[in-house]
């Protein structure tokens, strides 16, 4: 059995990527999610064995420490946690704009994106700290869109990817000490679920005119991006994040 690889929100898009990347790479992975038949099939579906599917809510520190339990319970210690769970910020299916931003949509928004992360790191850190693991590593997932002017994002979502992007480097200060790296990536247009509720396949070309990138992004990019931050040979990138966008914005 390969290191343990928890995978919060991995039943889909750029988590169910990172699973299988990980998965390629000789993990024992772990999906936890709100979904759990999805999250069920997508373990089976991974290479090697003995990877399984739990339940998860992000938003709810009790359901974060119940899946921790589980999967160490099953699987041993987690030594890669990856936090991919997140929400577009739509409302009705389209993009509030900050006027019409409620109190309510932004709190929900922040509390999955930005909370849920802090949720996560916080249970991963408290754990390793009474039970240290070799090569440990956490990985959130940011997005271009707060790093450059967002056409697509809602404020709520932008803000809460900034909000990450800030937390990734306060973590990594503070796991330094138990041997843990924190990175994050941060997507470009990704073919995801989420980015077809914001942008129709007809929008790419006019999109992508504007940069260098020849092509929408698959979450198969951002899966290996993860998998090599979360590898033994990451050990010297602490604090950063890794921009993958095919050159949409460069910095």
């Amino acid at each position: 059995m390969g290191r343990t690889a928890l995978i919060i929100g991995g039943a889909s898009g750029i988590g169910a990527a990172a699973a299988a990347a990980l998965a390629d790479g000789g993990a024992t992975i772990a999906i936890a999610d709100l979904a759990l038949d999805k999250a069920r099939v997508v373990a089976a579906r991974l290479t090697g064995g003995g990877h399984r599917g739990y339940v998860c809510d992000v938003m709810n520190a009790s359901s974060i420490e119940a899946a921790f339990e589980a999967v160490e319970r099953d699987l041993g210690p987690v030594a890669v946690l990856v936090v991919a769970a997140g929400t577009p910020g739509l409302v009705d299916g389209k993009r509030p704009t900050l006027r019409d931003t409620t109190e309510a949509d932004w709190d929900q928004v922040m509390a999955l994106n930005a909370r849920g992360t802090f949720l996560c790191t916080r249970e991963m850190l408290r754990r390793r700290a009474l039970q240290p693991v070799e090569h440990g590593r956490i990985v959130l997932v940011a997005s271009m869109a707060a790093q450059v002017l967002s056409v697509n994002g809602p404020p709520s979502y932008v803000a809460s990817k900034g909000a990450v992007l800030a937390f990734t480097r306060a973590a990594a200060g503070e796991a330094a000490a138990l041997r843990i790296t924190v990175n994050a990536v941060a997507p470009g247009a990704i073919a995801t679920p989420m980015l077809r509720r914001l942008m129709s396949p007809e929008q790419d070309a006019p999109y992508l005119a504007r940069s260098v990138a020849t092509r929408i992004g698959e979450a198969a990019d951002i899966g290996a991006a993860i998998a090599y931050l979360a590898s033994p040979a990451a050990e010297y990138v602490n604090g950063a994040c890794l921009d993958v966008n095919g050159g949409m914005a460069m910095r």
